[in-house]
């Protein structure tokens, strides 16, 4: 580490009027600084990476919490006990500079630089944009912390600027750019939420993007906290401090992360591979899946789930999973985790073994507090397994239509016995995966107790660290009972690094044309926050059931998520399915096999979450932030780098502006004709077919086997945007989709490559990886409008032209790749 001198650097306001406690460097290393007032007031500054700065503010000196969950740089998992926070070990040294002068401390990385004012300790943060230093964020100069002035609280004040747009936040109602608008962190059983005004919602994740539309720089905060908080971005005005902002805490400690960009994409991808690598769940997951509360509702629930496998085979919907809804658990109108009721399956195991047989997997409702009369909460009460009250005995709390208790899973005995429950109950019925719900863990007692191995805490201050504890548990409970097999479960409740064990959606939505438009912006915002396994209920949840419009709009947007389940409690009884309107279920059914040939792109985007912490769906900003229209209020989305989904999120539209982002042409999709980007475009918004686009050198992989129920067939294609000059690459991730042996290079890529000349397109094929997982087959697919010659490995080829409006070149591989 080299000091180096600092120039240029005056205070945030005037030195005279300077208040709050002084302090003073007392202790540095190859990783951290140390601050001390006399007051006794401690700060540390870390510094983790050249991107990554961490402070942690301990007034009195004193630090409440000394564990972490959320801190999993480039890990996938995190002990039960979580990892105490002075452990830096994750992280290897790099060079800084620390300099003091004036009382000012000067902090310097290779992109990130921090200035402290050692006089009430006020931050500014400099990013290195192309060798320049610029100001993206300053704390307010009155007031930014407290230390101690104002109880127990945790604040943290900064300035605001007009031209500042905000992201993230996890999974919040509203407009994507949280300017404005005050947001609080309190995961709550939602139902019935409005997607534009509700808050708070099911999801805890303390994170945000700062973008500023001056000189286009970006940055994340990030605080490390289970604690209900309060994100206000402008809503509150203070006539004393000048434009702020702010996160405030109820309980524990200020200790924040600042992520450095300067793009968006950058942030988003540090910020998740800091809290932990996404889940690469099986390919099966990708498919569509069934559910309604309806059929485990019914009398003869067995029989009816066997009629939903009839339709589909009827209907011949593709579709390969099922959530199983917790009325397998009632008994007369409640719910009884790890309760099967034998009335309503007389054989839950043939019913399982009848829906894996037609290639439809089970996975199956659990919910983790037990009702008082539950069969076996007298065993659990006994042997301590619950959050408990001031008397130390079960805490029971509100839930599904009687009281009941929270299994506490601080406590490893607890984990256990939750996780024999699943195996015993579940997974060795059959059942593939977990759908853990109702798990927001709504504790309002102060006096409520959690074990907190070891070291009791109050269980209101860690409500999300329990949901996270309970996913890791379940998920555990699959490891163990199948130890080659990629786990799977999805949570409703979340916390800042969910993305680890779960898939999720967007909760009990309801159904309305507004939900279908700002859940867009709600998984959008939830994919800006690590978190880009996601989807929504299609058709909505909760109210009326769908118009026919409605339904196929949601289907068109909703096949482009990563998890596509359609999914519904309507409150006239109907059932929203595939089929429920049968004018329509040929085009329902169509959009489907869209979705069955995505399903190889959308699985290469799930490898890349996992080894590359790139988002699966995204906003146009995050691929596209040079252009400033991108930012604008829309219901575009990425689907990964190549695929852009103009969503139709109102009634009665067939036709629609779509703004294609500038510096790239595009191309529909399905007709091959070329756009120019950076331009508005009408586009005429037909029912039968959504709007999507591909951009200038995209190579997409897709399945050219056509979709039938319970056929899992897979013919490899490349569907190929060629540039109008210029080398487009593509690639996509092969294995047998649900094992571990990937990790052990039991698995392939395909490399494809176009050389688009002026005269003439040049295309090269390779597999790199174990060759059973290489197809001697395979069709490339081109723009029928096209017409440049084409070679391959060097040999001319002639393409067809078919009525799909494709050029098809079907090659075989021989040597290497040649036409058919």
């Amino acid at each position: 580490m080299t000091d180096i001198a600092i120039a240029n650097d005056t205070p945030l306001y005037d030195t005279t009027q300077r208040s709050g406690p002084l302090f003073a460097l007392r202790q540095r290393d190859d990783k951290r600084l140390t601050l001390q007032s006399d007051q006794g007031h401690v700060v540390h500054l870390f510094v983790l990476t050249e991107w990554l700065l961490r402070v942690t503010l301990l007034p009195d000196g004193i630090q409440r919490t000394t564990r972490t969950w959320a801190i999993a740089p480039g890990k996938e998992d995190v002990p039960f006990e979580g990892v105490d926070k002075s452990d830096l070990s994750a992280f290897d040294p790099v060079p800084y500079s620390a300099v003091t002068r004036d009382d000012l401390l000067t902090v310097e990385t290779a992109c990130v630089r921090l200035i402290v004012e050692l006089h009430g300790f006020v931050c500014r943060w400099q990013l290195r944009v192309d060798n320049d230093w610029i100001e993206v964020a300053r704390d307010r100069p009155t007031q930014a912390y407290n230390f101690g002035q104002w109880g127990r609280s945790v604040c943290h004040y900064l300035v605001r600027s007009a031209t500042e747009r905000y992201f993230g936040l996890g999974e919040k109602s509203g407009d994507a750019n949280r300017a404005g608008q005050s947001y609080r962190m309190r995961n709550v059983d939602g139902a019935f939420y409005s997607a534009r005004t509700s808050d708070p919602l099911y999801k805890h994740i303390p994170f945000y993007i700062t973008h500023d539309s001056r000189h286009g720089a970006a940055f994340g905060l990030f605080y490390d906290t289970h604690s209900d908080c309060t994100f206000d971005m402008g809503r509150e005005i203070g006539n004393y401090h000048g434009p702020y902002r702010y996160f405030m805490a109820e309980a524990g400690d200020l200790d924040y992360y600042f992520i450095a960009g300067p793009q968006i994409r950058q942030v988003v991808t540090r910020f998740t591979w800091l809290t932990g690598l996404p889940a690469f769940p099986p390919r099966w997951t990708l498919g569509y899946s069934g559910s309604t509360m309806s059929y485990t509702d019914a009398p003869d629930a067995q029989a009816r789930m066997a009629e939903f496998i009839s339709q589909c085979r009827a209907h011949d919907i593709p579709c390969q999973s099922f959530h199983l809804s917790s009325g397998y658990t009632s008994i007369g109108n409640k719910r009884y985790v790890f309760h099967w009721n034998t009335s309503k399956f007389a054989d839950a195991r043939r019913f399982i073994a009848e829906y894996k047989a037609a290639g439809v997997r089970v996975i199956a409702n659990i919910k983790p507090a037990l009702l008082t009369d539950h069969p076996r909460y007298e065993e659990a009460r006994a042997q301590g397994l619950f959050v408990t009250n001031a008397d130390h005995h079960a805490l029971t709390v509100p839930f599904w239509g009687g009281q009941a208790s929270y299994v506490d899973f601080t406590r490893p005995a607890a984990v256990r016995w939750w996780q024999q429950c699943v195996r015993e109950h579940l997974l060795d019925y059959g059942v593939a995966g977990t759908w853990n719900d109702n798990n927001e863990f709504e504790i309002a007692e102060v006096a409520a107790r959690a074990f907190g191995h070891g070291q009791p805490v109050p269980a209101s201050e860690i409500k999300p660290l329990l949901t996270m504890l309970m996913l890791k548990a379940s998920v555990g409970a699959q490891r163990d009972s199948a130890p080659q097999i990629r786990p799977f479960a999805v949570s409703r409740a979340g916390v800042t690094g969910m993305q680890r064990y779960v898939q999720t959606w967007s909760g009990d939505n309801y159904t309305s044309w507004e939900t279908l438009k700002y859940n867009i912006r709600m998984g959008l915002g939830l994919a800006m926050s690590g978190v880009s396994n996601t989807g929504h209920d299609v058709g909505g949840f909760l109210g009326p059931a769908p118009d026919q419009e409605l339904f196929v709009r949601w289907v068109q947007f909703g096949i482009f998520m990563p998890r596509f389940s359609i999914h519904s409690e309507n409150s006239d009884g109907t059932v929203t399915e595939p089929w429920m309107y049968p004018a329509w279920t040929p085009t329902v059914r169509a959009l489907l096999a869209l979705r069955h040939r995505f399903q190889p792109y959308f699985y290469d985007l799930l490898w890349h979450a996992h080894t590359e912490c790139a988002p699966i769906v995204r906003p146009t900003y995050y691929d596209f932030s040079h252009d400033d229209t991108c930012f604008e209020e829309n219901d575009d989305m990425m689907i990964g780098p190549h695929l852009l989904h103009a969503a139709v999120a109102a009634p009665g539209v067939r036709a629609r502006s779509v703004y294609l982002p500038a510096g790239t042409d595009w191309f529909d999709y399905f007709s091959g004709t070329r756009y120019e980007g950076g331009r508005w475009h009408a586009m005429p918004a037909s029912l039968q077919q959504p709007l999507l686009f591909a951009r200038a050198g995209a190579i997409i992989p897709v399945n050219r086997a056509d979709a039938h129920f319970g056929d899992t067939e897979d013919r490899r294609g490349f569907v190929i945007f060629p540039p109008r000059n210029g080398r487009a690459t593509g690639s996509a991730f092969e294995d047998d989709g649900e094992s571990i042996a990937w990790r052990r290079g039991h698995c392939g890529h395909w490399q494809i490559a176009v050389d688009a000349l002026d005269d003439r397109l040049q295309v090269s094929v390779a597999f790199d990886g174990s060759a059973s997982f290489r197809q001697d087959t395979l069709t490339i697919e081109l723009p029928a409008q096209e017409c440049r010659p084409i070679s391959v490995q060097g040999y001319a080829v002639t393409a067809d032209v078919q009525a799909e409006g494709r050029r098809l070149l079907h090659l075989a591989w021989r040597d290497s790749f040649g036409q058919a």
